[in-house]
């Protein structure tokens, strides 16, 4: 069986095939005629330099622009004219100042096929290209530093675009789920690599750095986000990046929340473990309780599953976890705790996300006015359908930060045991998140990295055997 880069190996990112979605989409909002009359104008990201300073910002494709061509290149420009279904790739014009310093650019030619495009020109003929489109509406997603010399042809912030460009990117076709199946590679191994390198790790920049480098030894250059590495009372904090503290013996609980990058799509892993191998009788409650919550979601997503009903159902399994575990009172039914939305400040955010060229991905329709605490934080917020990718990533904490209002209110704390809750502030909090492609009758899981307690005590141990002398890549 061929790997999932192989796979795509003799392929073009489908870049028409993209716009066309788009295209489809939007004609589902407006007229076949004003459909035919429209084109999509984006521009992808530039360098930019820091201010005062010669050197440039990192560049992190606009993902519209990249949707559209597949193309990483800065400074450039794409236009899909609808009607004659015709894809122009606009590459920046040769700085032959800056040749001697980057080198030369890729050619017009070479661009012509590596991209899957109908032409390819430079950026000095785009100008008169839109200035010829007169009569239509040319759509784009905002004016920008990027695209500011051409307002004059664009209608920027449209509704209907936006709605196209996102509902297209929610579906992901076969070559965007092999990008995401090596990304998920990847990333086994980094997590793999940090649990086998605790005999090096004494600080949580440790942990980054090594996730890190296994991630760019095996050719990712760029996270999907900023890696959350945190040990103690710390892995309270839901996007932890301070990433600096010292891992000491007082500090038994690690959790590391990381994803490589493939070509501008994402994994998000998250897995937690404990620092000596051996799992403290608290921090196996709370971990087993969440991969509890974990598999029984999983038992519920299949096409048509509302995501509403599933991340609600994560909280029904913590609630009678908590009771089970004596933190909540044995004398209250499960429905009740629920009903009283006792379980929101232990179980903050939402049961996943959708996933793809950003970590949150564009379609999930999320509502963050949402009065209801145990939704609120929810970032999908519709049913399932086949080809989409999104995260399972259940979670329990002991934040005395968002705790400190629940500790002081009598209608939530007669539902909790303050004795027992009290043996648990030191875990912090416990997340297990895997990356799911869902199929015609369910879902494949991308993540292989085991979440299974008993073998993440054994690679925890194996590595602190081996000592910092004897340490080995794992890769």
């Amino acid at each position: 069986m061929l790997s999932a880069i192989e796979s795509v190996k003799g392929h073009k990112y489908p870049a028409k095939a993209h716009a066309e979605n788009v295209v489809r989409h939007l004609q589902s909002k407006i007229s076949s005629e004003e459909a035919d009359k429209s084109a999509v104008f984006i521009s992808g990201e530039d360098l930019e330099l820091y201010q005062y300073c010669d050197q440039t910002k990192p560049v992190r494709q606009n993902r519209y622009f990249f949707y559209l061509t597949g193309c990483d290149i800065p400074g450039s420009h794409v236009l899909y004219q609808a009607n004659k279904k015709q894809l122009t790739l606009y590459l920046p014009d040769i700085d032959y100042d800056d040749v001697m310093w980057s080198g030369l650019p890729l050619s017009l030619a070479d661009a012509g096929e590596k991209y899957d495009v109908d032409q390819v020109k430079y950026a000095s003929e785009l100008k008169d290209d839109l200035a010829r489109l007169k009569g239509y509406s040319i759509l784009t997603t905002d004016i920008n530093q990027f695209n500011s010399k051409y307002q004059e042809f664009l209608k920027a912030g449209d509704e209907n675009l936006f709605y196209a460009l996102d509902e297209s990117r929610m579906i992901k076709d076969w070559y965007e789920i092999e990008l995401m199946k090596h990304a998920a590679k990847i990333t086994d191994k980094c997590h793999l690599a940090v649990m086998s390198a605790l005999p090096i790790e004494t600080n949580e920049t440790h942990i980054h750095a090594e996730f890190m480098y296994h991630a760019i030894r095996q050719g990712s250059k760029h996270q999907s986000y900023d890696p959350i590495c945190c040990s103690g009372p710390s892995c309270s904090t839901l996007h932890y990046v301070k990433n600096d503290d010292e891992i000491d013996e007082k500090k038994r609980s690690i959790l590391i929340d990381a994803g490589a990058e493939w070509q501008c799509y994402a994994s998000d892993v998250t897995r937690c473990f404990p620092i000596n191998g051996d799992w403290s009788k608290e921090h196996l409650d709370i971990y087993n309780l969440v991969l509890k919550m974990q598999q029984e979601t999983m038992k519920l997503i299949k096409p048509g599953a509302l995501w509403d009903d599933i991340h609600l159902h994560a909280h029904k399994v913590m609630v009678e976890g908590f009771i089970n575990l004596g933190i909540f009172k044995k004398g209250y039914s499960v429905q009740e705790i629920f009903e009283n939305k006792v379980s929101a400040r232990f179980f903050p955010h939402g049961l996943g996300h959708l996933l793809g060229m950003d970590t949150h991905d564009v379609g999930g329709h999320p509502d963050y006015n949402d009065p209801d605490p145990l939704l609120k934080y929810l970032r999908l917020r519709r049913p399932l359908q086949e080809n989409m990718v999104l995260t399972d990533e259940p979670g329990v904490y002991f934040s005395p930060f968002l705790l400190e209002d629940v500790l002081k209110d009598e209608s939530k704390m007669k539902y909790i045991n303050k004795d027992v809750l009290d043996k648990y502030w030191y875990i912090g909090g416990v997340r297990i998140e895997d990356d799911l492609l869902i199929t015609k009758t369910g879902f494949t899981n991308l993540t292989s990295i085991t979440s299974d307690p008993n073998e993440i005590s054994k690679i925890v141990k194996a590595g602190l055997a081996k000592g910092k002398d004897g340490f080995h890549n794992v890769i």
